[in-house]
């Protein structure tokens, strides 16, 4: 990739990341814990979401390593759970904000692509094409990754609505070291590479398949991911 599609993709990227983050902040707020906002967090701004390690220093290494999968993320939004009006409930929907909001960033990129394959403006094999298919890619890969139900994951926070108390205090124990056992798993077991890889796959399929691009956009990750 030359250095506008590098330009292109970081334009993409980046917003899909605080976009995630700035949701669960959002709907946070809605259901009555506003400290995301009183701590300048409620932004797209990248500067405010920038994690020292999941942002710059884990993404890097796996780079240039030339790591199979790449891993990488947001400093995490901050929640007060005891001001939300139905902490169980309402932590569960602060979850599963982020990554919805990446599937409908990924649902209006395929939209976006779609018209501007179809009438012309892009063709099959231009820098836009690969921008955009990769930004489907990156944010289905946000969602689906998120969903993982391993503490301080996303999909933790949808798993602990359906918890006893007595499951739900030893569950939440797991989130002072879920990141290094998520890491391990997705860096070191093959098969979680493969399931994430299937599912990440699957969804995309599911996002373009309505819009007629699924191939076009199957035959750009190939030859920008894989090879």
């Amino acid at each position: 990739m030359d250095a506008i599609t590098v330009a292109g993709l970081i334009a993409v990227v980046i917003p899909s990341i605080t976009s995630h983050e700035a949701a669960h902040g959002l709907v946070a707020e809605h259901l009555g814990d506003p400290t995301a906002r009183r701590l300048g967090r409620l932004t797209l701004n990248p500067i405010a979401h920038i994690d020292p390690f999941f942002t710059i220093l884990l993404p890097a290494f796996l780079i240039l390593s030339g790591s199979g999968f790449i891993l990488g993320g947001a400093k995490p939004v901050p929640v007060d759970v005891s001001r939300l009006r139905k902490p169980r409930r309402d932590w569960a929907l602060v979850g599963v904000a982020g990554p919805l909001t990446n599937i409908l960033i990924a649902l209006l990129f395929s939209a976006v692509l779609s018209v501007c394959i179809h009438t012309g403006l892009l063709a099959r094999s231009s820098r836009g094409m690969e921008v955009l298919a990769v930004g489907i890619f990156v944010n289905v890969l946000l969602g689906i990754f998120n969903l993982i139900p391993i503490p301080p994951l996303d999909g933790s926070r949808v798993v602990q609505y359906f918890l006893s108390s007595q499951a739900l205090a030893a569950y939440r124990r797991l989130e002072q070291f879920g990141l290094i056992v998520v890491v391990f798993l997705v860096l070191v077991v093959p098969a979680v590479q493969v399931v994430l890889s299937t599912a990440i796959l699957f969804t995309i399929q599911l996002l373009t398949g309505p819009f007629g691009i699924w191939r076009d956009v199957e035959v750009v990750l190939r030859n920008l991911l894989v090879s």
